[in-house]
C-alpha cells in the first residue's frame, strides 16, 4: 500500500536528515554520495538511464558510461544531504566561500530594468541553489516546483523551499499557471526547470528525438515580452558550486504564435542540450524524458 510505503520513506528521510545535521555539511554531503551511489544501481530506472545516455550522447564506451552514471548518483546523494543545510547556504554559514556567480552583471541589469524575465534551467548539481541565489541577489522572483507524490514528505519540502530557497513557490499545473500569470503581471520574474517531460504540450526535438516539452517560457515571452535567461549550475568540488547567469535574450515575433512557440521551445531545448553535453555527470538521467 502506498500509504505504508510513503510513511516508511518519510521515517527513513527524517532519520537520515538528523544524522546529516549532526555530522555537518561536508561529512553529510560525502555520506549522501556514498549511500546513493551504492543503492542507485538497484533502482528500476537503470535501463532508462542507459537508454537516455545513448539517445543524448550516442554510443560511448562502457567506462565513460559507468563514470557518468556513478557521478550522477553521487551528485543526487550529495544534493539530498544538502537539503538539511539550506539555511546555512542561504545565510552563508558554511564557513567557506561555497558559491561563485558568473554573469552577475546580468542580474544587476535585470534589477535596474525592473522588468520580469524568465529564468530557465535543468536538474544539474544542487539545482535548488539557483533559485536561492536569485532570491538572495534581490531579484523579485517566483519559482515553479513539482510537489512530491509522498504526502508525508511534501509539506516538509515545501516548507524548506519557501523558507530558505524562494518564498514565492508555485506548484505545477493549471492552477499554478494562473498564479504564474498573476506574478508576472505583478512584476515578478519566473524561475523554472524545463528539462523534464510534461504530460501535455507539443513534442519538440531534444537531442534529435521528439519529447514533450513545456511551453511556459515561450508563452510568457510572447504574451508579456519577457526576456529569457538561461541559468546553469555546476558542482566544482564537494559542496562548492558555480552558477552561470547567461546573457538575457529577447525573442523575435513573427505574428504566428504557434510557430513562434515551437521555435522558442526548440531553442530552449538546444541550450539545455549544450548544458548537458558540458556537464553530463551532474544531470539527472533517471527521468524518462522521451517516454
Amino acid at each position: 500500500m502506498k500509504i505504508i510505503k510513503y510513511f516508511f520513506e518519510f521515517i527513513i528521510v527524517i532519520s537520515l536528515f538528523c544524522i546529516f545535521k549532526i555530522i555537518g555539511l561536508k561529512n553529510a554531503s560525502n555520506l549522501g554520495s556514498i549511500i546513493v551511489r551504492s543503492i542507485g544501481p538497484l533502482f528500476r530506472s537503470k535501463d532508462i538511464i542507459k537508454k537516455n545516455i545513448k539517445t543524448a550522447l550516442g554510443e560511448i564506451d562502457e567506462k565513460k558510461e559507468t563514470l557518468i552514471i556513478n557521478s550522477m548518483w553521487s551528485n543526487i546523494g550529495r544534493t539530498f544531504a544538502e537539503y538539511v543545510f539550506l539555511k546555512d547556504f542561504k545565510f552563508n554559514r558554511t564557513n567557506f566561500d561555497h558559491m561563485k556567480i558568473s554573469g552577475a552583471n546580468h542580474l544587476d541589469e535585470i534589477k535596474k530594468n525592473n522588468d520580469p524575465v524568465i529564468f530557465y534551467s535543468g536538474h544539474f548539481a544542487n539545482f535548488e541553489l539557483m533559485a536561492m541565489e536569485l532570491n538572495k541577489s534581490g531579484i523579485k522572483c517566483a519559482a515553479i516546483y513539482r510537489p512530491l507524490n509522498n504526502f508525508f514528505l511534501n509539506p516538509l519540502m515545501e516548507y524548506m523551499r519557501m523558507k530558505y530557497i524562494c518564498p514565492n513557490q508555485i506548484p505545477k499545473g493549471r492552477m499554478g499557471m494562473r498564479e504564474i500569470i498573476a506574478k508576472v503581471k505583478d512584476g515578478y520574474s519566473i524561475a523554472l526547470m524545463v528539462d523534464q517531460r510534461v504530460s501535455e504540450g507539443p513534442r519538440t526535438l531534444f537531442f534529435n528525438k521528439l519529447a514533450h516539452t513545456t511551453t511556459i517560457p515561450a508563452q510568457l515571452a510572447l504574451k508579456y515580452n519577457c526576456k529569457l535567461v538561461p541559468i546553469s549550475i555546476e558542482r566544482k568540488e564537494g559542496t562548492n558550486f558555480e552558477i552561470d547567469i547567461h546573457h538575457p535574450y529577447k525573442i523575435e515575433k513573427t505574428g504566428n504564435d504557434e510557430e513562434d512557440t515551437k521555435n522558442i521551445t526548440l531553442k530552449i531545448n538546444q541550450i539545455i542540450e549544450k548544458m548537458i553535453i558540458k556537464n553530463p555527470k551532474q544531470w539527472i538521467w533517471s527521468h524518462n524524458r522521451w517516454k
